[in-house]
């Protein structure tokens, strides 16, 4: 029996036998082609590039259907980077100067193109090389007839591999895949997204893998981090069985549908879910959870080739409204800038972009833009219970500006007789300086929405897009949970609720020491919201804390 270790996504077992997934080798010729061919392999790029193309935007409606907005986003600026002038100008320059073949063209043009990206300082444009290669590969295969939804085989497998791109793991197809291993990637990964959003086993930087793996038994044990391959019988009957008490376990969380998220001792709270846009609703309603405490209205901008029309944000806004009503949805306005943007706002390049020119600074300084989402949200209040919040606030004069547009908006509205509704107004906190002042701002809004995510990066100063600091990044460190108490509790001393909406609201470990604290919403990814309830309503607050629990 061999184990190997690595770092695990999601705590789960997979057994079965492991599929190797690895590109065929492929050879590319330097030879030079005749003038007379010229024209010919220049045809046969655009026709590759064209059905990569197709490729992208078939691959962006899968997602969205079978993963969400989130996942399904970088299909859309594949596409358009496949579009780019600049690069296939490069391309058709190696054909017809240098007298090289397409396949040859486009190697050295993207690759090229790649490198360009990788040396930059902005962590956004330095991502984007892994998105060049990833649709280089597309085009190669085009042009090489490869046939990459063969990879997989035809049984259910653990799938192993370097790492997957997010072309890849679209094309997987789920009902064979068991779990993933790779020997790169990083909790941010396209493999580890993709994992959690379908609750699989999944293993990362698993630096032992090996080619002799292919075809032979193995256990995937996320709960200790390590594959065990050819494992003995012994220890195939005990995971098997902890196995099925897994799946038993899940199926008894379908029975927590239509219950409360009350603790032992009678205290509620609201269980809401997180999403990208109206396609998640579904799970929305699945999971049984009972609001929508963050729609990320970015993507609407994101999955746009332009900015979208008050039409098309309205039509967005208005289906999950109306779709959920009576539920509340409470969607963020545009929160691009960072590492999301997007090409039509050409936001300049930054040293700092998580510091810098981004979410509602954008909004106040291009108020024409901001007014356009806002009128879009207020029309489609008129549809359901609709709460609206500001990302990235820092004073109470922000606050009050964008409130100031909002009803400008609103009379705007009303004198053309559009009909509006009630909206509940409320901010993010997730920068030290919301917190230090959230008295303040309590005053000026109904509720706040911690943002654990980006208030952990401000408050440690941990860039939460470099892998390379993963091993200093403590998301349960002493700091932001005292940020997190100073807010609700200051919420509370102006009759503000205060909800948690960023990844530590699915931290199961930390939910006594957040209803300890107070908090009265916790929003989370819709299949973490039957989890969370059942965690919930086993609590007792009239007794002790826990074991481990936090308490300020």
């Amino acid at each position: 029996m061999i184990v190997a270790t690595g770092k695990s996504i999601l705590n789960g077992i997979a057994i079965g036998k492991i599929k190797i997934y690895k590109a065929p080798k492929v050879e590319i010729s330097d030879e030079l082609i005749k003038d007379e061919q010229v024209e010919a392999e220049v045809a046969r790029y655009d026709a590759a590039r064209d059905k990569a193309i197709e490729q992208q935007n078939a691959l962006y409606e899968k997602a969205l259907e079978s993963a969400g907005e989130d996942s399904a986003e970088i299909f859309s600026v594949h596409a358009m980077m496949l579009e780019d002038d600049d690069l296939s100008d490069a391309v058709y320059e190696i054909i017809r100067r240098q007298k090289h073949c397409a396949e040859y063209a486009v190697k050295h043009a993207y690759d090229n193109q790649a490198k360009v990206f990788a040396e930059m300082d902005d962590p956004y444009f330095k991502a984007r090389s892994a998105d060049i290669y990833d649709i280089e590969q597309n085009v190669l295969n085009v042009l090489m007839g490869i046939d990459t939804d063969s990879m997989q085989g035809t049984e259910p497998s653990i799938l192993v591999g370097e790492d997957f791109a997010p072309s890849e793991t679209v094309r997987l197809d789920k009902s064979l895949l068991l779990g993933m291993i790779t020997r790169e990637g990083s909790s941010n990964s396209h493999t580890a997204i993709l994992a959690r959003s379908m609750n699989l086993p999944a293993l990362i930087q698993c630096k032992e893998i090996s080619d002799s793996w292919d075809g032979k038994m193995a256990i995937l044990d996320g709960y200790n981090h390590c594959v065990y391959v050819d494992p003995t019988a012994d220890l195939l009957e005990s995971l098997g069985a902890r196995q099925k008490e897994d799946e038993r376990k899940r199926a008894l969380l379908q029975e927590l549908r239509g219950m409360s998220n009350t603790t032992i001792d009678g205290t509620t709270i609201k269980v809401y879910a997180n999403i990208g846009g109206p396609s998640d609703l579904g799970a929305v309603q699945q999971n049984d959870a009972g609001g929508v405490g963050l729609f990320r209205s970015e993507f609407v901008y994101l999955n746009n080739r332009d900015y979208p029309t008050e039409e098309e944000q309205f039509n967005a806004y208005k289906l999950a409204v109306e779709t959920l009503a009576p539920k509340m949805v409470i969607i963020r306005t545009c929160d691009i800038g960072a590492d999301k943007k997007v090409d039509y706002m050409k936001l300049d390049p930054e040293e700092n972009p998580a510091l810098g020119y981004r979410a509602v600074r954008i909004c106040l300084t291009r108020k024409d833009f901001f007014k356009t989402q806002l009128r879009a949200l207020l029309r489609a209040s008129a549809y359901g219970n609709l709460g609206v919040m500001f990302p990235m606030i820092i004073s109470l004069r922000e606050v009050n500006e964008c409130k100031t547009i909002m009803e400008e908006c609103r009379r705007e509205l009303e004198a053309e007789g559009v009909k509006t509704g009630h909206v509940e107004i409320g901010i993010m906190v997730e920068t030290p300086a919301a917190v230090l002042c959230a008295d303040e701002l309590a005053e000026a809004v109904d509720f706040f929405s911690i943002g654990t995510n980006d208030l952990t990066q401000y408050t440690c100063a941990i860039d939460r897009q470099n892998a390379k600091l993963e091993p200093f990044s403590d998301t349960h460190h002493p700091a932001v949970l005292r940020a997190i108490k100073m807010t609700i509790d200051a919420g509370h001393r102006h009759n503000t609720w205060v909800g948690i909406c960023g990844e530590l609201g699915a931290d199961l470990s930390l939910t006594e020491t957040f209803l300890r604290m107070g908090v009265d919403e916790l929003s989370v990814n819709p299949k973490s919201v039957l989890p969370l309830r059942k965690q919930i309503r086993s609590i007792d607050l009239s007794k002790a804390p826990s074991e481990g629990t936090v308490v300020f």
